[in-house]
């Protein structure tokens, strides 16, 4: 047959869109629909994409004139018949099985909020939005959709602007709005629950401090209880308290150290989540030279033990070189600087690697890398956030985004990253930030004071393992590190112009003249990139966790309150038909499996991409870590996920290797060592 690849000129110029509403017909659509259904049988040719095309255009031709608006339905119609009546009964019967699930998604949709709005997310997405993010009356009856809940942020963010000379508030809003929508940049969840409510608390993390008396800290538990009613979680170091059996001078008693206060605060916060608050996380943190510091590695022994609480140890580089040269380490009183005790350095070296090996934890986080980055020049950095992606000082916030970077390959046959638009979503996501931080609802005077006095802001990216996987790129290749060291490179660069440009048009943050960078380029904001864990943005955008690389091809991912939401990797699912290997057999022992690594029926090509968590060493883990840390001014959240055989001589192995590439800090997980993991791959 002779294709003929002159375009056909439809009679209509409109199309009428299933809510009703009108819109410009546009034959890109139509063509794109008829790609993909033919990409999806190995069809490839561009030609055959035109010819088909034009052939559907001459058939509603046949039934609508100029005055006529044909629906989208008269389209798929067309699009059916054309298909059938040319011959191609595969690419019909894949677009007719495409058409009966997007019906079948819309009206599972439509069962789950109550609205026909068109929207970009996925059935887990909504199913988690409704019940953790939406809007609800009195009576519990959801009272916004999905699109007016980024309606809701988008607005109260953009009003900020009204505060500053020469802005379009108006403008900045649809800016937001837009980027919300198509799941290109997202907030933190306190800024999607609580923004343009009474709440108005829209910060996901503090770091608060805990000094050595009664008062300070019970008001610091009562503060942290009321910040994370609100979905915020809270960091602490507990290394000021002093340790066990030392006297208290008052009364001559001796103290009990801070291991008891610590499970005071995890009970506190159990209590919230018990009576149905959607709590946030907590960080406890105690310095390596504290007399307590066995009992504080060992705190999470019992995997029911602390639920509420994430565990770190801070260590030191002469820590870590006393480890190295087997030399003993000095214990020492919080209050005078005297030495305790001393123990053997690797005796409480692998007291905290056998610990991690059973459960996960403690984590290390690296002080004196974490100060090299410190803008304070009156006041260390002792805890972070409670994932440890941004360290704060006392009394101090960060508001945290995150862009989803695998939206930004386009996808063609050279793939490849747009980068211009990447750079103006950087520019409005930091926009963005940089407003919530005028909105924010303080939870204390001396926060409000300290948050604003550096103005930090953290953004970060998630689906980075999409990206990558759109890319054809393995996670630990070569070039996999080298496009996450460019990303990196790319993405603090333009926070800096971003916020370089904010602090001309608002001034920079008030600490700037006496913070550590006065003599670089003004800024706005102390600090401008984290990589956060993602968790349940993640979900709502229906990508990868912030750098992390794919942990399964399928598996089930828990979130609060005990639901569980069903994945498989979509990129996956492409690389089959590209390669003309799809078939429902082949995914139905995928899902039965944790990684594709030994499926020899899948390309090596592809088995190779799309290695999972296990499948990649801890050196690769860490290398990626460690290419982003170099351009990531606060820190990343990540975790390396080892094979439950794991010994500890491994985890030794990467917690070292993590010091030595200047990481700000390092956690571990081995598979399976809780019953109760948060992400599961579908095979166990």
């Amino acid at each position: 047959m002779t294709l003929n690849i002159m375009r056909s000129l439809p009679n209509f110029s409109k199309i009428k869109k299933r809510d009703s509403s009108i819109a410009e017909y546009d034959r890109k659509k139509l063509y794109k629909a008829i790609q993909k259904a033919s990409k999806a049988v190995g069809k490839r040719k561009k030609e055959l994409y035109t010819e088909l095309t034009n052939k559907v255009i001459e058939e509603l031709n046949k039934n609508y004139n100029k005055k006529d608006v044909p629906g989208v339905e008269d389209f798929q119609d067309a699009i059916e018949k054309v298909l059938i009546e040319e011959g191609h009964a595969k690419i019909a019967r894949t677009f007719i099985l495409y058409r009966a699930s997007k019906t079948k998604l819309r009206e599972e949709k439509v069962s789950l909020v109550g609205s026909k709005e068109k929207n970009k997310l996925s059935i887990n997405a909504i199913r988690l939005i409704k019940a953790r993010y939406l809007k609800k009356d009195a009576s519990g009856d959801l009272i916004e959709t999905p699109n007016e809940m980024f309606r809701r942020v988008a607005k109260n963010i953009a009003a900020a602007d009204k505060n500053y000379k020469g802005t379009d508030h108006k403008k900045t809003e649809e800016a937001f709005y837009k980027m919300m929508f198509n799941l290109d940049f997202l907030p933190n969840s306190p800024t999607l629950m609580n923004a343009g409510t009474k709440i108005q608390q829209l910060v996901s993390c503090y770091v608060l401090p805990v000094e050595d008396s009664l008062d300070s800290i019970f008001k610091t538990l009562n503060l942290a209880m009321n910040i994370q009613k609100t979905g915020a979680g809270t960091g602490f170091s507990f290394s000021n308290l002093r340790q066990k059996t030392s006297k208290i001078s008052k009364n001559g008693c001796s103290s009990s150290g801070p291991i008891p206060f610590i499970k005071v605060f995890n009970e506190a916060t159990g209590a919230l989540k018990k009576g149905g608050t959607e709590r946030g996380a907590n960080m406890g943190i105690l310095n390596v030279d504290h007399p307590d510091i066995l009992k504080f590695i060992s705190l999470k022994e019992s995997e029911m033990s602390m639920s509420n609480f994430n565990i770190s140890v801070a260590v030191t580089n002469e820590f870590m070189e006393a480890v190295q040269k087997h030399e003993d380490w000095n214990l020492k009183d919080t209050k005078t600087g005297e030495i305790v005790s001393t123990l053997d350095s690797r005796f409480i070296w692998d007291s905290l690697i056998s610990s991690a090996w059973t459960n996960g934890e403690p984590g290390i986080v690296f002080l004196d890398r974490i100060n090299k980055d410190n803008k304070s020049r009156q006041e260390d950095i002792i805890a972070t956030s409670p994932c440890a992606e941004v360290p704060m000082l006392s009394n101090e916030s960060c508001i945290i985004g995150s862009i989803n970077v695998g939206n930004f390959v386009i996808e063609a046959e050279d793939k490849k990253v747009d980068w211009k638009l990447l750079k103006k979503t950087v520019h409005n996501a930091v926009h963005f930030l940089d407003n919530a931080l005028d909105q924010n609802n303080y939870p204390s005077k001396d926060i409000k004071e300290k948050s604003l006095a550096y103005r930090k802001i953290g953004l970060g990216v998630m689906g980075f393992a999409d990206m990558l996987a759109k890319l054809r790129l393995p996670y630990d290749s070569e070039k996999g590190v080298e496009v996450g060291q460019k990303l990196a490179k790319f993405l603090r660069k333009e926070a800096d112009n971003a916020s370089h440009e904010l602090a001309k048009q608002r001034g920079t943050y008030p600490q700037w003249s006496l913070s550590k960078n006065a003599s670089k380029k003004e800024m706005r904001n102390a600090t401008r990139l984290s990589i956060a864990p993602t968790g349940s943005i993640s979900m709502i955008a229906d990508c990868s966790a912030g750098i992390e690389p794919l942990f399964a091809i399928s598996y089930v991912k828990r979130v609060m309150g005990g639901k569980q939401f069903f994945y498989i990797d979509g990129n996956l699912k492409d690389a089959l038909k590209e390669n003309k290997i799809y078939k429902e057999e082949l995914i139905d022992r995928i899902v039965n499996r944790n990684s594709i690594r030994k499926i020899k029926d899948i390309p090596l090509k592809i088995r190779k991409v799309f290695r999972v968590a296990h499948d990649i060493s801890p050196e690769g883990h860490i290398n990626m870590q460690a290419v982003f840390q170099e351009s990531i001014d606060n820190a990343i959240s990540k975790t390396v996920n080892f094979p439950n055989r794991t010994t500890m001589k491994d985890i030794e192995k990467v917690y070292l290797h993590a010091w030595k590439n200047n990481c700000k800090g390092i956690t571990i997980y081995r598979d399976g060592s809780r019953s109760n993991q948060v992400v599961q791959s579908n095979s166990m």
